[in-house]
């Protein structure tokens, strides 16, 4: 089982001499500079990057996944511990969550097809189409898939199970996540 793991740290809102908060002053913290801080140890530990954001608040979310395998607490804690080396909480004022990108979250980056390759997905379509197939490649633009559909077959009373292979474009594609089986 995967569970996503977090962790969340926080800087004291800075003050001014009057005592009122300077954060209404605040400058947003650079996405690029983050991930150019970020990136060296992200791939020293195996993993890639699926999202970064920053908010107004300064409230940054950094998203990573596991080339092979699945990130741990010691991965999240590594980034935690570059992002405080680079970038001065007190000064920065920032918020920071490192995350495992979850079983609940759609794919953003081709590194999370290229890892899924093999496995089951859920894929909703443009138009409300929903698929529970396998993954059978991935590249920028689209994606392979197998799965199996009910149809109904010239000389037969009954619908029989019938296997397709497909390559849909990722433009009529609203989200791909890991499919996700409750016994």
């Amino acid at each position: 089982m995967h569970f996503r793991i977090i962790i969340r740290t926080f800087a004291p809102v800075n003050e001014i001499e009057d005592g009122g908060p300077l954060s209404f002053f605040m400058k947003s913290m650079n996405k690029e500079k983050i991930i150019q801080a970020i990136g060296p140890a992200v791939k020293e530990r195996g993993c890639f990057l699926v999202e970064v954001s920053v908010s107004a608040d300064n409230d940054i979310e950094i998203v990573i996944e596991k080339e092979e395998g699945i990130v741990d607490w010691e991965d999240c804690a590594a980034i935690d511990k570059v992002m405080h080396e680079v970038f001065d909480q007190d000064v920065e004022d920032y918020a920071l969550t490192v995350s495992s990108a979850g079983l609940d979250r759609p794919f953003k980056v081709l590194g999370q097809y290229l890892k899924a390759i093999g496995t089951q997905v859920d894929v909703k379509f443009k138009g409300g189409r929903r698929l529970t197939a396998t993954l059978l490649k991935a590249d920028e633009n689209s994606i392979g898939l197998k799965y199996t559909a009910l149809e109904a077959v010239e000389g037969k009373k009954k619908k029989e199970k019938v296997e397709h292979e497909e390559v849909f474009s990722l433009a009529d594609i609203n989200s791909v996540t890991p499919y996700i089986e409750f016994k």
